[in-house]
């Protein structure tokens, strides 16, 4: 489809302190969700290097996958299943005896956003080009063993074979997430060009999928206005989504936001200041769900090859001098699930195939200055710590505690808020020696997080960690059936984690989506966006 950039204006006002719908929008109050968000939408394509986080949530409407995950709760409240897989385009889908061998069976019923039927030459094309094309799936799609476009046969117009090198666990929820988008490929391969073969260009900014919701407007950067697919049925109750229309704004300032949606201008934002959420829970006029993000960490971290943080002693010497509680309150206001304060009695970590964990970290001034001592450092040393400016709110005050308790052992502590593009460029460049950051694993299976975090001279390990037992046993529990024997490496892999203190766990922040009290069915999702399918007006 192509996409008519219109004006704001023409479908909405946004003022400092109202969000008005025009009256050609304003078909019925409750069929409309309106949702404001301090970031911006700059993609339609999920899988463009750069793509925000609200890019992938919108592909989550406009386009299906072959599967998708179902919900379970967590300490009360609904967050997405890893071990759920369910059919999306799939209507059914089975694993061959040895685990070689997906096959799906396509859904006969469904259809493009123009009409077009939906079929197995879609998905090997859509498939075919995750794993060639230079787009962000290729690098997902590697951690279910999903490479290679020989992998994905067409049986027949709706049944579809993916073969794997050997049985991977993963490979199923690898084709739940953001990236595998099945696209109209006739629709599609008439926009590219030779030297776009894949048509990366036009799909930057057009649509050309089958999913719940339609492109009305898009303003990049501003304004998204989606209608309804009413032949789309494939959600968990088998029938159209809730709501007919969603407008999406832009509202840089949290505390318009919070504005909106207090005065019922808003229906739903997820990216509220703490304060903001938590005044706004005990004021009790909205419904606020407060999810500590499960598949998330933020911590504290060293660059392991860069002195003085390449002694062990050095590292743990910090672990014992964080003011953890204290950090806690003035970042989060509590609002999260500590990564600190656990009872390991034996020094072991507990049997479990999970991570992050808890781990024994407490605030412990002699032992800092003791582990100091042993490093040959026991008058302290210099340093600097970094954050950037996007994480403020929530940096800034830690920081400032983490200033002051490290200089009670002698360690004195430049604090650098750095813009994010040169904070991500010296983190990318290895080039920061102590600083924070937060990790999200799509796919929380403990070898996956070790896989993807503590691995390898990437990006993504962040505390540049070269651990040969960690790297054996990540490796050997990444295809272990045995659940026992993955146990088992799961508590070998966390002892060694807290052993050699690479990176400081501290906290797995909450997501505080607030909303109107007649909003239902919010379910916390793998990559921190609302999924709009779930909600329904009361």
């Amino acid at each position: 489809m192509t996409i008519v950039r219109t004006s704001w204006l023409a479908a909405a006002l946004l003022t400092s302190t109202a969000l008005l719908a025009s009256p050609a929008l304003a078909q019925t109050r409750a069929e409309t969700l309106r949702h404001v968000t301090g970031a911006a939408i700059n993609t339609l394509d999920p899988n463009i290097p750069g793509s925000t986080r609200e890019a992938f949530g919108l592909s989550l409407l406009t386009y299906d996958r072959l599967l998708s995950f179902g919900r379970k709760q967590l300490n009360g409240k609904w967050v997405f299943d890893l071990d759920s897989i369910r059919g999306e385009l799939a209507e059914s889908y089975t694993v061959s005896p040895d685990g070689l061998k997906i096959t799906f069976n396509l859904r006969k019923d469904a259809k493009f956003h123009d009409g077009t039927p939906v079929t197995a030459e879609d998905v090997k094309w859509s498939l075919d080009r995750e794993v060639s094309a230079n787009v962000l799936g290729k690098g997902q799609l590697l951690t279910g063993s999903l490479t290679s476009p020989d992998q994905f046969k067409i049986v027949d117009a709706h049944t579809f074979e993916v073969t794997l090198p050997k049985p991977d666990k993963l490979a199923l929820a690898n084709l739940a997430v953001v990236y595998p988008v099945i696209i109209n490929s006739k629709l599609a391969k008439s926009h590219a060009t030779a030297e776009d073969p894949w048509a990366l260009n036009w799909l930057k900014d057009n649509t050309a999928g089958s999913g719940a919701y339609i492109i009305e407007s898009y303003k990049p950067g501003e304004t998204t206005i989606l209608r309804r697919n009413p032949d789309w049925n494939r959600g968990s109750a088998d029938k159209p989504a809730s709501f007919k229309r969603i407008i999406t704004q832009t509202v840089p300032e949290a505390a318009t936001r919070a504005n909106l949606v207090e005065k019922g201008d808003a229906d739903i934002v997820i990216d509220l200041q703490a304060t903001d959420a938590a005044d706004l829970e005990k004021k009790g006029k909205l419904k606020v769900v407060s999810t500590p993000q499960y598949n998330s960490i933020t911590f504290v971290s060293f660059n392991n090859q860069m002195p003085p943080f390449d002694k062990i002693e050095v590292r743990r010497a910090i672990a014992a001098a964080l003011p953890y509680d204290d950090m806690f309150k003035a970042a989060l206001f509590g609002r999260g699930a500590p990564l600190y304060g656990a009872n390991w009695p034996d020094g072991k970590a507990p049997t479990g195939e999970v991570f992050p964990i808890p781990q024994p970290l407490k605030t412990d001034l002699a032992e800092a200055k003791k582990q100091l001592a042993a490093a040959g450092l026991p008058d302290g040393f210099s340093t600097t710590f970094s954050f950037n400016v996007g994480q403020a709110s929530t940096a800034e005050p830690m920081a400032a505690l983490l200033k002051e308790s490290l200089g009670k052992v002698g360690i004195k502590v430049d604090i650098q808020k750095l813009p994010d593009a040169q904070m991500s460029t010296l983190i990318n460049e290895k080039k920061v020696p102590f600083f924070t950051e937060g990790i999200v694993a799509w796919l929380p299976s403990m070898d996956y997080f070790y896989r993807n975090f503590y691995i390898g001279p990437i990006r993504w390990n962040y505390a540049s960690l070269d651990d040969a037992k960690i790297t054996e046993w990540a490796q050997a529990a990444r295809f272990e059936a045995d659940k026992a024997k993955y146990a088992s490496y799961g508590k070998d892999l966390n002892t060694r984690h807290f052993e050699l203190m690479p990176q400081i766990p501290l906290w797995q922040p909450a997501q505080d989506a607030v909303m109107a009290s007649s909003i239902d069915g919010y379910v916390y999702q793998f990559h921190r966006q609302i999924d709009f399918r779930d909600l329904s007006r009361k």
